[in-house]
């Protein structure tokens, strides 16, 4: 109850930062009113609905939120998503049916039976236990391709973005999931948009993306999406 009353007055507060109103920048426009707020009814939407429910009892997110991790991976096509914090893995999945051709590595403390088999469908995903900081370092310092990031649902959020932003590229995107989940993260939250090393970042409160595109005008685009 207290949280669906906090939600409702978020949405009060963002109520003016809707479908891009007051934004001037055709990137950032064309973001939110085409990725965001795109209500196609994508093709893969309807199975991935009914498998939710095996894994409703984990971390997760709203199925509004994992449509939009399916439209994010649709429209930046990365050729590796990397995730730290697995939780109920329907939002792997979701973006692995975005695109069959990328390769997705997700870690987690300990390797979920129910998870496993969500992901054996799906020959792309690479499900692990091993140590997340050793697979961000691996990454090529010099890439054309681009990989999404996720810090999900891990208590060492501070820990992976350290690691991370020492190896983004500009055309790279990291998404935080729960950036209000308690004060410390809003204040972490707070500070990744303030950091000179990030570029546009919106935030949607149930997520923020973080993109790194220096020649775009650095800005943080609130945005309701509750």
């Amino acid at each position: 109850m207290k949280k669906t009353l906090l939600r409702g007055w978020v949405w009060c507060r963002r109520f003016r930062k809707r479908c891009g109103y007051g934004v001037h920048s055709p990137a950032d426009f064309f973001f939110i009113t085409f990725v965001i707020y795109e209500k196609l009814p994508f093709y893969s939407y309807l199975p991935l609905h009914h498998l939710r429910r095996l894994v409703a009892h984990l971390p997760g997110h709203r199925e509004k939120v994992d449509k939009l991790f399916f439209r994010l991976v649709n429209f930046l096509q990365p050729n590796i998503v990397l995730e730290i914090g697995t939780g109920s893995g329907m939002t792997v999945r979701y973006m692995a049916e975005a695109n069959p051709k990328m390769t997705i590595y997700t870690y987690s403390d300990s390797i979920n039976q129910q998870v496993e088999r969500l992901f054996s469908a799906r020959k792309q995903i690479h499900y692990s236990n091993d140590d997340f900081i050793n697979a961000i370092r691996l990454l090529p310092n010099e890439r054309n391709s681009s990989v999404l990031f996720h810090i999900a649902h891990t208590p060492l959020y501070n820990e992976a973005y350290d690691e991370i932003i020492n190896s983004v590229r500009a055309n790279d995107c990291l998404v935080i999931t729960k950036p209000y989940a308690d004060k410390n993260k809003k204040k972490w939250w707070k500070m990744i948009q303030d950091d000179p090393r990030t570029g546009v970042t919106f935030d949607l409160y149930d997520i923020g993306i973080v993109f790194f595109d220096k020649k775009r005008i650095k800005e943080n685009r609130i945005v309701n999406f509750l």
